[in-house]
């Protein structure tokens, strides 16, 4: 099913688009605020790194699954329920914050569930795009999810910071509830089209999340695109994680500075969406390995800032942000017109565990490197190194020629496999 251009779209399209913005900006600054906690309370890499393990590794785990259940069950109806389920998470924290009894472990737990429900929860948003707009408009939209992603940051970071200085933590977490409610009211308004799939060509679980495997198996560009994010994945995201111990431990910052820079992180990306939506990149490969490397890249000019440079630090992260959202808005792009729409939860789950796995391996394996060299060598070894290993992207012609693919082309390839 696709939507054509003349048909009703946008206003169904924006008020689910409007209701998942204010979704995420408040668990953005639920997970600012909980990341600040941490950060103050111990002051060590390896509380920041297993705090990450615990927001990721649920996603991995159980992306598979959700991906399937995306394309097998109602989108709309997973979407609701892990929205529903992330805010009893804030509830319980919430309480125990009041009454002054959470602990660390309190917080990993709570991150672990809200990581399970993104799980079933991102899969469903994702593939649901596809179905809401006009295939014209598919890379608009991806650019728009992108400068969403920086409406975020640039409205989160500020407001986690601003809630933790009037009000307990406790009651800055409670933020996070309403804008969930606030997500979920559209999604009870509006329909969201499910490709047609008859109950008697259904085969079980495993086979559907199968097939969605061998549709990424069964083309070398997509697996060798796969197998790079995963590697990019592993070395990058430690910085992702450590940001507030860099602006503590090296700028000499507290909270209001994790925020600046998160928001410049944010404004950066929303430079990078709207140009994505404006430009709608046709050779989405080289968009993608050239925004890729050159962020990384930038991510290490961070650090390389000299301690009392701080808004040079933040000018270099904000520039990072925004070359990262001109490689990751055509990603998205690329699998929602390379892949059939009845794969697509599928494929992008499996992109969200290859992600997930690596991810969590990468916090393992630099943690204690962090511990003996400091965040801010880490920042810069690992920057490099990740830029380096996109470059090597170029190298493949199966790669580089899969902008030209169509759906169909990926349907034949997946679904001859069944």
């Amino acid at each position: 099913m696709t939507i054509g251009e003349d048909s009703p779209w946008k206003l169904r399209y924006w008020s689910i688009f409007t209701g998942q913005a204010l979704s995420l900006i408040g668990s953005a600054l639920t997970q600012f605020v909980l990341l600040w906690w941490i950060t103050d309370t111990t002051n060590s890499v390896s509380a920041l790194a297993l705090a990450g393990l615990f927001a990721l590794l649920p996603q991995a785990l159980l992306g598979p699954v959700g991906g399937t259940f995306a394309d097998r069950y109602s989108r709309r109806l997973l979407m609701i329920a892990a929205d529903v389920i992330s805010a009893l998470c804030m509830l319980v924290l919430i309480t125990l914050f009041a009454t002054h009894q959470i602990e660390l472990w309190h917080v990993y737990t709570m991150m672990f569930i809200r990581s399970a429900m993104q799980a079933f929860q991102q899969p469903a948003a994702n593939a649901s795009t596809a179905m809401l707009v006009p295939a014209s408009f598919i890379s608009r939209a991806a650019g728009l999810n992108q400068t969403l992603n920086g409406i975020m940051l640039i409205a989160a970071a500020p407001l986690g910071a601003l809630a933790m200085s009037f009000m307990p933590i406790g009651y800055a977490l409670s933020i996070d509830v309403t804008t969930a409610l606030l997500g979920i009211l559209p999604l009870f308004l509006y329909h969201i089209p499910q490709p047609s799939v008859k109950v008697e060509e259904r085969s079980s679980v495993w086979n559907e999340f199968r097939a969605g495997c061998l549709v990424v198996w069964k083309n070398p560009g997509l697996r060798i695109l796969y197998a790079l994010l995963a590697a990019v994945t592993l070395v990058i995201m430690p910085s992702m994680t450590l940001v507030p111990l860099l602006v503590k431990e090296h700028f000499g910052g507290g909270a209001p500075e994790v925020a600046f820079i998160e928001g410049l992180g944010g404004a950066g990306m929303i430079i990078g969406g709207a140009l994505i939506t404006i430009f709608n990149p046709k050779r989405k490969v080289l968009w993608i390995l050239w925004g890729f490397a050159l962020s990384c890249f930038t991510l290490s000019l961070t650090a390389l800032a000299a301690s009392n440079m701080f808004l040079l630090a933040a000018f270099w992260w904000s520039f990072s942000s925004l070359l990262y959202i001109l490689g990751n808005g055509p990603l998205t792009a690329l699998i929602q017109t390379t892949i059939p729409n009845q794969l697509q939860g599928r494929a992008l789950a499996l992109l969200g565990t290859f992600a997930g796995f690596a991810a969590p391996v990468g916090l393992a394996i630099t943690s204690p490197l962090g511990e003996l060299i400091g965040v801010r060598w880490l920042f810069i070894v690992l920057g490099g190194l990740a830029g380096f290993i996109t470059l090597l992207g170029f190298l493949s012609p199966s790669l580089r020629r899969l902008s030209q693919e169509s759906p169909t082309t990926a349907e034949q390839q997946g679904l001859s496999t069944n």
